[in-house]
């Protein structure tokens, strides 16, 4: 098996990708692949081997990804919009032996001394003469000689994804073909995407969801993706339109600013046969908004990075609002109380998840994958929910101290770290708060050094150098002191 096989039994004739408006058929992606796989090989990647992927979502990451799949190796798709601190840190983690970045990501990179990188014996630019430094690009990859997959077993490693989820600051989650391929074929018990479809890919392919679902699912079941790389609801809408788009996958911010679009015409998702979200809560308003003014009935589901990445979803089924579905079958899912038990029916308790999905660990993390994997492979999401008489779940709280902005996990652990770093700074801690338009954003409460004058600007800039801007406070408060209890720890929720 391999899971750059998906898009082998599919039509030459059918389009897969449409990138920057060029369309380009299984047939000729199949061709293309085989080509940058025999340029991957003859740069030396084999099987095992770490290639990191600074690519939004376009022709040259869907290449790239499934060609490096085909050789064994471990893709890295990592955020091209991450400062250089960020990218360096990440690929000094992994031991990468190839980096491929595309001009989004050419400043950070250019930034990075390679004495930091040992590991990294090439550097690829998507587009020839971008990127200061790279010894190939994308193009010699293509004009090499085709090389076909090998075959790998279910439990080689595909991918490292960089999560925050279940456990702290980011750690690279260990994703092999067999959990990948497993969650495609769970995918299967709903009545989600087809081969008929033509699905809207804005969610980024950094992104676990993005990964395996826009990109992996719509690929294994023969269907076009519409690759888009910045979002905006008016030119959005223009592409719906255009390009017949029948499955919109999207965080809760995409469909709150669709709800916000007060000039969009009333059957603007006319084609839209599936609109799906994720990530974070959908606010309840906004869904109702939705269906009342455009129709839409809006499908929330339940994942995580460490499942590859969907648990439940409510394609298929009558929505409820406010759930986020059924459990997809294949996989066991516990509701877990205090004490270890299963919760008593109608009682909150941690989702536990087990099944061919679950994730073989964090990368060189055993006590994090301790925490979160137990002794017979149950994973232990630190999320909260309710399951009704009829089998829906219903999210009451989630993992810790996480923040999601505009779908994208934030541990505060890791924004403090950063903070921490500034000469200025005593003492930081970092919360989320509710936000109109991102769900929440990142708040920052910070204690100054005796006679330290640094601004909030400074403090922000000095995140905007350190991190994603998602990542980076919204606002920074300066206070005497922080909350703590009687051992010292922080205590985030008198954090206001």
């Amino acid at each position: 098996m391999n899971l750059a096989h998906i898009i082998d039994p599919h039509p030459a004739d059918k389009v897969a990708i449409i990138s920057r408006g060029r369309p380009t058929t299984y047939g000729t992606l199949r061709d293309q692949v085989a080509h940058v796989r025999g340029g991957l090989a003859k740069l030396g990647v084999g099987k095992g081997d770490r290639v990191v992927l600074l690519c939004s979502n376009g022709r040259y990451f869907v290449d790239l990804y499934l060609a490096a799949l085909g050789l064994g190796a471990v893709t890295v798709p990592l955020n091209p919009a991450s400062p250089a601190p960020e990218i360096e840190r990440e690929v000094r983690t992994v031991g990468a032996k190839v980096v491929v970045v595309e001009p989004l990501a050419a400043h950070a990179w250019a930034q990075i001394d390679r004495v930091h990188l040992p590991t990294v014996e090439h550097v690829v630019a998507t587009e020839t003469g971008t990127v200061p430094g790279a010894d190939s690009a994308f193009d010699d990859l293509l004009g090499t000689e085709q090389v076909a997959a090998i075959e790998v077993d279910d439990d080689d490693l595909a991918a490292l994804i960089f999560t925050s989820g279940t456990a702290g600051s980011p750690r690279a989650a260990m994703l092999s073909h067999g959990n990948l391929m497993a969650n495609l074929e769970q995918g299967r018990s709903t009545d989600g995407i087809n081969e008929h479809d033509v699905v809207f890919g804005v969610l980024p392919v950094f992104h676990i969801f993005g990964l395996n679902v826009v990109l992996g699912l719509t690929l294994a079941r023969g269907a076009t993706v519409v690759l888009v790389q910045r979002f905006d609801p008016f030119t959005a809408l223009e592409t719906i339109t255009e390009r017949g788009i029948t499955v919109i996958p999207g965080a809760p911010p995409l469909w709150l600013a669709f709800s916000h679009f007060d000039d969009a015409p009333a059957d603007s998702f006319a084609t839209v046969r599936l609109a799906l979200t994720g990530a974070a809560k959908m606010p309840e308003e906004a869904t109702r908004h939705l269906q009342q003014r455009f129709g839409l009935i809006l499908r929330e589901g339940y994942g995580l990075t460490e499942a590859s990445p969907v648990v439940t979803s409510s394609a298929g089924l009558t929505p409820k609002v406010g759930s986020v579905g059924k459990v997809l079958a294949g996989m066991q899912v516990r509701l877990v109380d205090e004490n270890g038990d299963d919760a008593l029916e109608g009682d909150s308790g941690e989702i536990w998840v087990k099944g061919p999905n679950v994730f073989k660990g964090y990368l060189d993390e055993p006590e994090a994958t301790a925490r979160v994997l137990t002794a017979d492979g149950w994973l232990r999401t630190g999320d909260i929910a309710v399951v009704d008489d009829d089998g829906y779940l219903y999210l009451v709280d989630r993992a810790k101290d996480l923040v999601i902005v505009s779908g994208f996990n934030v541990y505060p652990a890791e924004v403090e770290e950063v903070l921490m770093e500034h000469p200025d700074v005593l003492e930081v801690g970092v919360v989320g708060v509710p936000h109109p338009h991102t769900g929440e954003a990142v708040k920052a409460f910070v204690v100054l050094k005796p006679g330290a004058t640094a601004h909030e600007d400074t403090l922000v800039s000095w995140c905007l150098d350190n991190l994603a801007r998602y990542k980076c406070p919204a606002k920074i408060l300066f206070v005497d002191q922080l909350p703590r209890n009687l051992s010292g720890k922080l205590l985030r929720r008198s954090l206001v």
